[in-house]
């Protein structure tokens, strides 16, 4: 069976692990396993969620290396998560090294918070555009759009 490995990257607090969670079966520690398919042949997404390993920039970059795809994730209540997603980006273009396009998703969580909102879904839209990415706002909590995921 085909493996595709998601790697979940952002940072401490805007619910990687929630999202994580409300989508796939947990297994082991910090790996997730879904069975999808995709264009009609059967595959396996293992997804590494890197919640409480923020600290470790060595480890992100094997994750990174070992990655066919990303969703960076922040906290649409949060404006200081959303500015640092482009740093996620750049770790992602230098450690792949890369011309190729590479998989990833803008993930604004958090959007059941809407009163807290500091991130307009226009700056989310406008920054996975500048980015070249898919953009998605989501509520672990609630779980909306979850399914967008599955």
């Amino acid at each position: 069976m085909v493996v595709h490995r998601i790697v979940v990257l952002g940072d401490g607090g805007v619910g990687k692990t929630a999202l994580t969670v409300q989508t796939y079966d947990p297994t082991i520690e910090d790996s997730y396993n879904k069975q999808v398919v995709i264009d009609d042949i059967p595959c396996n997404l293992e997804v590494l969620d890197t919640a409480g390993q923020e600290e470790y920039t060595a480890l992100r970059d094997q994750w990174i290396r070992d990655g066919q795809g990303f969703l960076i994730v922040y906290s649409i209540t949060s404006r200081e998560t959303f500015y640092r997603i482009e740093r996620f980006r750049d770790q992602i273009m230098r450690v792949k090294d890369t011309d190729d396009s590479i998989p990833m998703i803008l993930v604004g969580n958090k959007c059941d918070r809407n009163g807290e909102r500091e991130v307009s879904r226009e700056e989310g839209q406008a920054l996975a555009l500048r980015l070249q990415c898919d953009f998605i706002e989501t509520s672990a909590k609630t779980r909306i759009n979850v399914e967008s995921f599955n």
